[in-house]
């Protein structure tokens, strides 16, 4: 009995040793790990932004644009960058409508930007897009010549809407609005692409287009020779009025 106990006892002994052994290399791995795993990751947050990628709808800005934009934001560390600054930074150049900025590990940033769609010029100094939302840019970057806008304050998407539906109507006769003038009493003046003036005044618009355009053929048939339309006035409830003016031959001028 005494044999037996002492033997039990000494692999109990070694027993708990051994465990007790793994415990703390067990342990000591862990704590290891862990510091390898923050050396790593504090170097990892040193690492700056060195891949910026810009894609998108850009006719108007140009990567310069945001480039210089971003001069304004820390770059050198990538875990601490906010994407958010990103986005606002670069939403302030004056063509962009949307952004949005997405970090990719290690060290990229991608940036995907829509520029504004401008369809018309607002009271000279400012543009407004597609949805009838007015911005300022600058308008040397067009690539096409835009109709121009006139109104009130607050008048843009009425604007915009009006002068949708008058261009479907003008369509059929191949016209066009170049620019377009609502008053402080919301009358409606137009010049279109061919250089005639429309007075259609405040009230039956759409019907006062459709008039002249049922008309338009014959008010071009009867202009006499070295003479063009200059306006034509809707502002009746039946009929018409047209002014004609006299174009001076160009080999006359010349002599």
């Amino acid at each position: 009995m005494t044999a037996t106990t002492s033997t039990n006892k000494k692999a109990v002994h070694w027993s708990f040793w051994l465990g007790f052994g793994f415990f703390i290399a067990v342990v000591v791995g862990l704590i290891s790990f862990c510091i390898y795993f923050v050396e790593e990751m504090s170097k990892d947050e040193k690492v700056p932004v060195t891949n910026i990628t810009v894609i998108g709808e850009m006719p108007y800005t140009t990567n310069a644009d945001i480039d210089s934009a971003l001069e304004n934001v820390n770059l050198s560390n990538f875990i601490n960058l906010d994407v958010n600054q990103v986005q606002a930074v670069v939403s302030k150049l004056p063509w962009v409508y949307s952004v949005s900025v997405r970090k990719q590990w290690p060290n990229s940033l991608n940036i995907y930007v829509v520029d504004q769609t401008p369809v018309a010029l607002w009271n000279a100094d400012f543009l407004i897009n597609q949805y009838g939302e007015v911005f300022q840019a600058d308008s040397a970057r067009l690539t096409s010549k835009l109709p121009s806008f006139f109104g009130p304050e607050g008048s843009e998407q009425t604007a915009l809407a009006n002068f949708r539906n008058f261009n479907k109507l003008l369509a059929f006769s191949d016209l066009a609005i170049d620019e377009l003038v609502l008053t402080e009493r919301f009358s409606w003046q137009l010049t279109l692409n061919d250089g005639i003036n429309l007075n259609l005044g405040r009230e039956n618009r759409i019907e006062r287009i459709q008039r002249f355009v049922d008309v338009y053929p014959q008010i071009i048939e009867q202009k006499q020779e070295n003479q063009q339309v200059d306006y034509v006035d809707l502002r009746y409830d039946t009929g018409l009025a047209v002014g004609y003016k006299t174009v001076l031959d160009n080999k006359k001028q010349r002599a």
